[in-house]
């Protein structure tokens, strides 16, 4: 069984880029583990309260085979976050899934591990990514080795199917 970290916003995370991944996942048999920061009940911009299984400090990378992370309004408080930009890249050298969605993407550019890789983003991260020096690319879904980012709410039901397909 493949167990997937998804890490939310504590506050106005986007519901249906956490929710349809989360879905596809368990449905193909993954255990979702839920993170985020100093909370217990994360609640999403579009309604969604949800159960928060573990606080992004105690995260330990080696338990996982992808870290995702889910974007929305409320994914800024993690885009200079050190606790963030550090599992995101014990995730690259582990050798493991590292996914973003929306605005997410920013969250692991900011971290220095976009750099020459293409990906995507919401419309209004572009000129953030590209000044971090990766390659975007207008599509819904890009995956670079083990990075996918996806673009938003949009494409969520796709980014969930590619990190399924990327853990088999």
């Amino acid at each position: 069984m493949k167990n997937v970290l998804m890490i939310i916003a504590p506050v106005n995370f986007r519901d249906e880029e956490l929710l349809e991944p989360k879905k596809i996942l368990e449905d193909s048999g993954a255990k979702v583990t839920v993170a985020s920061k100093g909370t217990a009940l994360a609640k999403g911009s579009r309604g969604a309260s949800v159960k928060v299984d573990i606080s992004i400090s105690q995260v330990n990378v080696a338990n996982y085979d992808a870290v995702v992370f889910v974007g929305g309004s409320g994914a800024t408080v993690y885009l200079n976050d050190v606790t963030a930009h550090s599992i995101a890249k014990q995730t690259l050298a582990q050798g493991k899934i590292l996914a973003a969605i929306c605005m997410a993407p920013s969250i692991i550019a900011n971290a220095g591990l976009l750099k020459g890789k293409k990906a995507t983003a919401f419309p209004s991260e572009s000129s953030n990514l590209t000044s971090k020096g990766a390659i975007v690319e207008d599509k819904n879904v890009v995956q670079e080795g083990k990075i996918i980012t996806g673009k938003g709410p949009q494409a969520a039901k796709e980014f969930g199917e590619k990190i399924r397909d990327s853990l088999k």
